[in-house]
């Protein structure tokens, strides 16, 4: 897998075709990116299946390679890594300033081996992303570290004891180090405030297939028997509850019927289902499968008082966070007044100034809060991706506008939606993929 950019690559998208069809969801990228990681704590190989083809994946894959494991492709999606080989502990790559995922190598590397040195590392640019959650609960479980200006220093020259600890927020990726390190702690360690989205769960299952304990699993607090080694599992991971959801607003608005299949809508998507619904989406559970019917009409629905309602996000069970960019869009189709709050990061909506200039109504209140009124008719317009979620936002707008669309950076879209180009063409869409 190549993880290196293509900085030229740009969408052509001609908006208007209805998305219909039959879609198959890539692999959870908050799933593969902590699981890849925790293969570090095992003493034999693991094997990972629907592992999707994205670039942060791509840039995970070889991360683990430059620390000297052994990365195999077993096609079709399956990874098998040997971690028996790794020989060192220290990242200089520029990729690992690339990734935000990076950092999930730090728990795995101080847990088996006791030392890790990390650059700062990347991601989306959506506001402060502060380590802090993640440094106090490693130390709390025995490392020390120091903090330099271009990287961090860790070590745990006593080995990493249990521990009790609460987390000053429901980190995802602060639970997930968390959980790595103590998986191989000597000792009982206590999770309390812990994160519990579904690709947290996933990884705690792998741990446990690894020959951990852990209880608590879909939990705020997560119990872990610390081990003195693991062993090599197999795990599969999810599908990603991030694409079904733009999937599902994106023939919405487009107006098609779609299939989406083995989307575990009665998992994943009980508060999705709420926010959209104040816009008017619905869509129907067929077992695993979630299908949105064909011509919808999207009017959002005031609340039982009479006032404006409002679409906001969470920690989970709550809204999901990487789906605030994407309610936005579908808000702009539909007939009334939403506030949109998002809480979780101080600036990702700064991006609604692409959608304005397409000829959405909004008014951006302040960094956390935007007024959406619909519908508008939306025109097509040179646009510039800014991270991966508003960036699948502004193709959903593209392909629900009048005219031609041009969408650049379109490097931050593919680090979270595989092959999406085809897979859109698939289902109708009128888009090109230029470099």
């Amino acid at each position: 897998m190549n993880a290196a950019p293509d900085d030229g690559a740009t969408y052509i998208v001609h908006g208007g075709n209805p998305i219909a069809g039959t879609l198959k969801p890539g692999g959870n990228k908050n799933a593969a990116l902590p699981m890849l990681a925790a293969t570090l704590l095992a003493g034999q190989p693991v094997s990972l299946e629907n592992v999707p083809d994205i670039r942060d994946v791509g840039a995970m894959l070889d991360l683990l390679g430059e620390l000297g494991a052994t990365v195999t492709s077993q096609g079709s999606g399956r990874w098998s890594v040997d971690p028996s080989t790794v020989s060192t502990q220290t990242l200089t790559s520029i990729l690992a300033g690339d990734i935000r995922a990076s950092f999930l190598l730090a728990g795995p590397l101080l847990g088996r081996w006791g030392r890790a040195v990390l650059p700062r590392p990347g991601g989306d640019r959506i506001g402060r992303r502060p380590l802090d959650t993640h440094l106090h609960a490693l130390i709390e479980l025995g490392a020390e570290i120091e903090v330099l200006p271009e990287c961090y220093v860790m070590k745990a020259p006593r080995g990493l004891h249990g521990a009790n600890i609460f987390l000053h927020e429901m980190s995802v990726m602060g639970t997930e180090n968390a959980v790595m390190a103590a998986a191989l702690a000597k000792g009982t360690t206590t999770i309390h405030n812990a994160a519990s989205e579904p690709h947290v769960q996933e990884l705690c299952r792998l741990v446990e297939a690894m020959g951990c304990s852990i209880r608590g699993i879909g939990t705020n607090v997560l119990k872990i028997e610390g081990q003195r080694d693991l062993g090599g599992a197999t795990a599969v991971v999810g599908p990603d509850l991030i694409e079904v959801g733009s999937f599902i607003g994106l023939a919405a608005v487009t107006g098609g019927r779609l299939r989406i299949t083995g989307a575990l809508g009665h998992q994943h998507h009980r508060m999705t289902r709420i926010g959209f619904g104040r816009l008017g989406i619905h869509w129907e559970d067929d077992g695993d499968d979630i299908v949105v019917p064909a011509g919808q009409t999207l009017e959002i629905t005031e609340d039982l008082t009479g006032g404006i309602p409002k679409i906001d996000d969470g920690p989970w069970p709550a809204f999901p966070p990487d789906l605030t960019s994407i309610a936005v869009v579908l808000a702009t189709q539909a007939r009334g007044t939403i506030l949109v709050h998002e809480k979780m990061f101080e600036s990702r909506l700064f991006w609604v100034d692409r959608l304005i200039s397409m000829g959405a109504h909004i008014v951006l209140c302040d960094p956390h809060r935007a007024v959406v009124v619909g519908p508008a008719r939306l025109h097509g317009q040179d646009l510039a991706s800014p991270d991966i979620r508003a960036g699948m936002a502004l193709v959903i707008a593209a392909l629900c506008a009048e005219g031609e669309s041009i969408i650049h950076n379109i490097k931050q879209v593919e680090r979270g939606y595989e092959n999406l180009h085809e897979r859109l063409r698939s289902l109708g869409a009128d888009v090109e993929r230029r470099t």
